[in-house]
């Protein structure tokens, strides 16, 4: 029995020295040894001008060790300095207090470190780590354009979730040994992996446009209690995006207890029917393709005409109107009569050549595509609907690079919201650098001729005589069309009478564009007229004219040439 006894043991000892040896080790490496993150610091935000819009600080976050807490009775004011649900902590503490760490609030305030310092918690049951929290020194600018980074350091919305991938940088660890209590006893700093920083971002925002921008969208819910409202202001030379705002809105430093709604990028993700912002387009295929000419005239049947089944009608009795006319008093029956030399195959190719009906893909999550539906579901009333800007739907940033084409002389180009990535140091761009910053994609969609044509005579008329002349300046000769779009009723799924899309783009200098500014304002609810040019004129204009003097932009004194003179000698450029 004696020999047997030590037969086991001996034959036990073998088994752990040689044969469990290895999964021992691994056991205990695992209660000993502890792999630590070492986070990387996320990269800024720098507008184009070097302007912080975020940074990331290091702050203090609370954890208690709940195995070790016996007192309590510090808990109640722990968690009135820190405005968190005593019950719910004390819950959370039963639940979790046979566990050697849990946290308490993370990021705490410097006003709330220093309240909690103050109480003389023991170091054993209470400490602090610290993380980094993301900072936006601008508070509520640019909000959507921006985005937030949750608690976690991840990316949400906006160009934080873009580029979270170049932003968040690349996590470090260390290896820590620790006693059975848990304790560190030793860094092993032989093992460890340095984080990776994030890189800065330079993006073509611009601080200052920016604040121009949100301050006349503020205006426009003040005035008329819109149900939402934005705003882009676009460089017509490189399809950068200048400013991009939207209402409602948060401030990205406390964004807890928002509506739901303030989260909405519109934008980028709010789609609507253009109405007849939409009208240039079509008017630019038809002369393009030389079915119609400039001096051609058209009979506007004292404001109603039949096409078809459907009887469609202008807010005026016009009789003959120059094509001209048609943009400038926005003649539904006009358009409808070119939309019929375009017929619907050339109606489909000149909206989606402009790229309507697809993502313009400006780098930002969410982005729409709009809606453009096959040609074989077109019939006899999309030819009289799509040219007045009728069943088709468009975001704002589809319309407005749209309309970046026609200022840049036909050039359809990729909106941009990235300047530059940089890794460490930013030094902004010289006057004599900017100007060699080139769009990614350049896309011929009509001839320069067409494009200076439309720009320079019936969008700079629509202005001086037309639906857009609120939006006239002093300083700067304005080119641009208004858009009044009623929205479907949701009880009726019919046009309502009530509910309006008012939309205005302009942009200046006409001769030489270098600004493109459009303002949409969803379902304004005061008043009764509901223009475009009444409601979105004004502050686009305000916002371009802020803008173009922001930019030292001369003042435009090609308004000295008679119209007549530069109508003449583009109608000769497209003979």
């Amino acid at each position: 029995m004696v020999v047997l006894a030590w037969l086991v043991i001996s034959g036990r000892l073998v088994y752990l020295q040689y044969i469990g040896h290895r999964q021992f080790a691994r056991v205990v490496a695992r209660q000993q040894v502890y792999k630590e993150k070492i986070p990387a610091r996320p990269g800024d935000i720098l507008d184009r001008n070097g302007r912080l819009l975020a940074t990331t600080i290091v702050s203090n976050s609370l954890y208690v060790v709940p195995q070790r807490l016996e007192n309590k009775k510090k808990v109640d004011r722990i968690c009135d300095i820190l405005q968190l649900d005593a019950a719910a902590f004390r819950k959370r503490l039963n639940e979790n207090q046979d566990k050697l760490f849990l946290w308490v609030k993370r990021r705490l305030s410097d006003q709330e470190l220093s309240a909690i310092r103050a109480l003389g918690l023991s170091d054993a049951v209470w400490g602090f780590r610290q993380e980094y929290r993301r900072q936006y020194p601008q508070g509520a600018l640019a909000a959507h354009a921006l985005g937030l980074r949750d608690i976690d350091g991840k990316g949400q919305g906006g160009l934080e979730e873009a580029f979270d991938h170049l932003i968040c940088g690349q996590d470090g660890y260390r290896f820590l040994i620790r006693d059975a209590h848990g304790r560190v006893i030793e860094v092993r700093n032989d093992s460890r992996v340095a984080a990776r920083n994030g890189e800065t971002l330079v993006v073509t925002l611009d601080s200052i446009i920016q604040l121009y921008t949100e301050r006349q969208l503020q205006s426009i819910v003040e005035e008329w209690k819109p149900k939402s409202a934005c705003a882009i202001v676009m460089d017509v030379k490189t399809c950068e995006v200048l400013a991009m705002a939207s209402v409602p809105t948060f401030d990205l430093n406390h964004p807890e207890g928002i509506d739901e709604s303030a989260w909405k990028n519109t934008a980028i993700a709010s789609i609507y029917e253009p109405g007849s912002t939409l009208k240039p387009f079509i008017v630019a295929a038809a002369l393009e393709k030389g079915l119609i000419q400039t001096e051609d005239e058209f009979d506007c049947e004292h404001g109603e005409y039949r096409m078809g089944k459907r009887l469609l009608h202008d807010h005026h009795s016009y009789g003959l109107l120059s094509v001209t006319d048609v943009l400038v008093k926005s003649s539904n029956i006009g358009m409808a009569k070119i939309g019929e030399k375009l017929t619907n195959p050339g109606l489909y190719e000149a909206v989606t050549a402009f790229g309507f009906g697809q993502k313009t893909g400006i780098q930002l999550p969410g982005e729409l595509g709009g809606i453009v539906r096959p040609l074989k579901r077109w019939n006899i009333y999309s030819t009289g609907s799509v040219p007045m800007g009728q069943e088709i739907a468009v975001t704002p940033v589809q319309l407005i690079t749209g309309h970046v084409a026609l200022a840049n002389q036909g050039k359809l180009l990729n909106p941009r919201l990235i300047r530059d990535q940089i890794d460490h140091n930013y030094f902004p761009r010289s006057e004599e650098e900017s100007d060699q910053v080139r769009p990614l994609v350049s896309t011929p969609i009509v001839s320069p001729e067409v494009a200076d044509w439309l720009v320079q005579v019936p969008m700079v008329e629509t202005v001086t005589r037309g639906t857009g002349r609120k939006a006239q300046l002093e300083e700067y000769v304005v080119f641009g069309k208004t858009g009044t779009a009623q929205k479907p009723d949701p009880k009726t799924g019919k046009y309502s009478s009530e509910l309006h899309v008012s939309s205005f783009i302009c942009g200046a200098p006409a001769h030489d564009p270098r600004v493109l500014v459009l303002v949409v304002v969803n379902e304004p609810s005061v008043g009764e007229n509901h223009y475009g040019g009444t409601i979105a004129g004004p502050p686009a204009a305000e916002i371009l004219k802020q803008t173009l003097m922001y930019q030292r932009v001369p003042f435009d004194h090609s308004s000295e040439t008679p119209p007549e003179r530069t109508a003449q000698r583009l109608r000769n450029a497209l003979r």
